[in-house]
């Protein structure tokens, strides 16, 4: 890509934080460590959504905890609804975790949640829920949570529809360097089937409040050589994401010259990660964001969801 680094103007949106899985990694979900669950109304994400479009965003961003409570209702009619209000926004909607959820809590197979995402305005699918596909390691830090098979499976069914998704990989924890290869190296393979993964996100772990108990943190240095090795390994996936929200701003800024050509967004809002400790809770000003990439050397390119250039600032 060049000098070209993309971002877009987008508002992530968490609408409840009850969940019944307990990842130990987790520090956003009600639990003893964050005891204030909530379930926002469909008319308040709309709201929240209408603000956005308002203010420049083309795309929410929604994903959530596996709320047993809410009804499948709830979480198809919230896209609906968004869509009916503002036909042109993106909407980015529903983790392979929660896919998984709705299939096994509501009697669904994978493909009818997936129809039913189709029918009610999901334009694509993020990459969360894919933490570590290393099965001792995924039964230690998300048992009960969707398998990496699973995982995979729900990307290449949705990938079968024509539609296009993210992947991410959660490091920094309790995994070692080979379980991250062989995580790149099944998203390789899948890519090779598909073609249908838009961008690569390494998540780096967030420590706060959380229940895995870890001593030792990748260093910025890991963490650069991990963007570096994803870019090298994955030359199938056009796009890599140093997502400011985990690696910190500063990071995610040198990050450009080990690989990363996206920073995500100005996002406006975000509670999973900043649980955890990560900054993000209230976003990054445009104008901010805009001024950092220059600043460090590159070239902002504001693109939509699906990386088509909208502006070259």
């Amino acid at each position: 890509h060049g000098k070209k680094t993309y971002f877009n103007i987008n508002r992530h949106i968490n609408p409840t934080n009850i969940c019944k899985d307990v990842c130990k990694f987790c520090a956003y979900s009600a639990s003893r460590k964050n005891p204030n669950p909530y379930t926002m109304p469909i008319e308040e994400i709309v709201e929240i959504a209408k603000h956005s479009w308002e203010n420049g965003a083309k795309e929410v961003h929604i994903v959530s905890a596996h709320n047993p409570e809410a009804g499948l209702d709830w979480y198809l009619g919230m896209f609906r609804a968004i869509k009916e209000e503002l036909p042109d926004i993106h909407v980015k909607a529903l983790t392979a975790a929660e896919i998984n959820f709705l299939a096994e809590e509501y009697g669904l197979t994978i493909d009818e949640v997936l129809d039913r995402m189709v029918e009610n305005g999901v334009d694509s699918m993020p990459g969360g829920g894919a933490e570590i596909f290393d099965e001792k390691v995924r039964d230690y830090i998300c048992k009960g949570k969707v398998s990496s098979e699973g995982w995979l499976d729900i990307h290449r069914k949705w990938h079968q529809r024509g539609k296009k998704s993210n992947a991410t990989m959660l490091f920094g924890h309790v995994e070692k360097r080979e379980h991250r290869i062989d995580h790149m190296l099944r998203l390789r393979a899948l890519q090779d089937e598909t073609g249908g993964f838009n961008c690569f996100i390494p998540l780096v772990y967030q420590k706060e409040n959380n229940f895995l108990k870890v001593e030792e943190f990748p260093t910025g240095q890991e963490i650069l050589k991990t963007m570096a090795v994803s870019r090298i390994v994955l030359d199938n996936i056009p796009n890599l994401k140093a997502y400011w929200v985990t690696a910190t701003i500063n990071l995610a800024l040198i990050a450009q010259e080990y690989g990363a050509n996206d920073l995500d967004g100005t996002i406006e809002r975000e509670s999973i990660q900043a649980a955890a400790g990560a900054r993000s809770a209230h976003g990054m000003p445009l104008d901010e964001f805009v001024h950092l990439i220059k600043d460090s050397g590159f070239i902002p390119v504001e693109r939509d969801s699906l990386y088509n250039e909208l502006k070259v600032w």
